[in-house]
């Protein structure tokens, strides 16, 4: 295995032990030992690739962005938020990307309350994922309905609704299997942003 091969495997397993110490003691609590003692890598071959637990975090939100670009290359991506199909498909995708990157989003959550400066990324990273899909709502503008809001407070909406319904199934709130969440919050989305059910 050549250096770059070598360095890329460690880079892999640095990531993949920080999700799963991430996942059992929080991030907050998780120091950059337990990550590279997980990992079984040595604390000299962490810095190598990450300045801090922060970066290796924000590495990991990278990661969840590309994963989340993906899905717009699938076939069955539309951006005409006048079919609830198209909806749907983004709802059921936000659902598959939040469940595969969940060790992650729990570690902004945390990341968040501690630091100004992930904050800040934090909010470049939304921003971003907002403007990616802002074609997606304005039309529903374009169709001549109103949106209750402008289009990026109407998305930020929809945003913090899928957010919030994913905890609070993840704390037992909601009991609802994916099929009746992803068709439950199309609905839900449907209707606020085009005023009408269908």
């Amino acid at each position: 295995m050549g250096r770059k091969e070598k360095a890329a495997e460690t880079e892999a397993a640095l990531k993949a032990a920080a999700k799963r110490v991430f996942a059992e003691r929080g991030y907050l609590n998780t120091k950059i030992t337990d990550i590279t003692a997980e990992a079984g890598r040595s604390t000299g071959s962490f810095y190598s690739h990450f300045s801090s637990k922060e970066a290796l975090l924000e590495a990991l939100m990278a990661d969840m962005g590309a994963d989340s670009d993906m899905m717009s290359h699938d076939a069955d991506h539309s951006a005409d938020f006048t079919d609830p199909d198209a909806i749907r498909f983004h709802v059921a995708a936000y659902i598959s990307v939040y469940r595969r990157h969940s060790e992650t989003v729990r570690a902004m959550q945390q990341a968040l309350l501690v630091s100004e400066q992930f904050a800040a990324r934090l909010a470049e990273f939304r921003s971003s994922a907002l403007s990616d899909i802002l074609d997606h709502i304005t039309s529903v503008a374009t169709a001549g309905r109103q949106l209750p809001a402008s289009p990026e407070n109407s998305l930020r909406i929809a945003f913090a609704m899928l957010d919030t319904a994913l905890e609070s199934r993840q704390q037992g709130e909601i009991d609802l299997d994916d099929t009746q969440l992803i068709e439950a919050l199309t609905r839900f989305l449907y209707r606020g942003l085009n005023g009408c059910d269908y």
